[in-house]
């Protein structure tokens, strides 16, 4: 089971609170979590990701286990705790201004 963690405004959309469950199996990856996320909260499509590119939206980050793992590839294998489900992969909202 891996669990996520969501900013706020995600978890209220997807009426799940900010720590979602999901039962997982395969390589833990960005790009699985990510699918599997938006099969089973489809009001989550497109506001992690483009709907076309896939890409990551700009103002939001992922992180786990301490890493910033925004820029790392999608299809990167996650820290083992993460698939494990000891530590959260975590959706951040990232700040901006001044």
């Amino acid at each position: 089971m891996i669990r996520v963690l969501l900013p706020h405004h995600l978890g209220q959309l997807a009426n799940s609170g900010r720590e979602i469950s999901l039962e997982f199996e395969g390589p833990v990856t960005q790009r699985a979590i990510l699918d599997t996320l938006e099969r089973e909260y489809p009001m989550l499509r497109g506001t992690i990701r483009d709907h076309l590119t896939q890409e990551r939206r700009a103002f939001l980050r992922f992180f786990a286990c301490g890493q910033d793992l925004s820029h790392e590839s999608p299809d990167a294998l996650l820290p083992e705790a993460v698939a494990m489900g000891v530590e959260k992969f975590m959706i951040v909202g990232a700040m901006a201004g001044g």
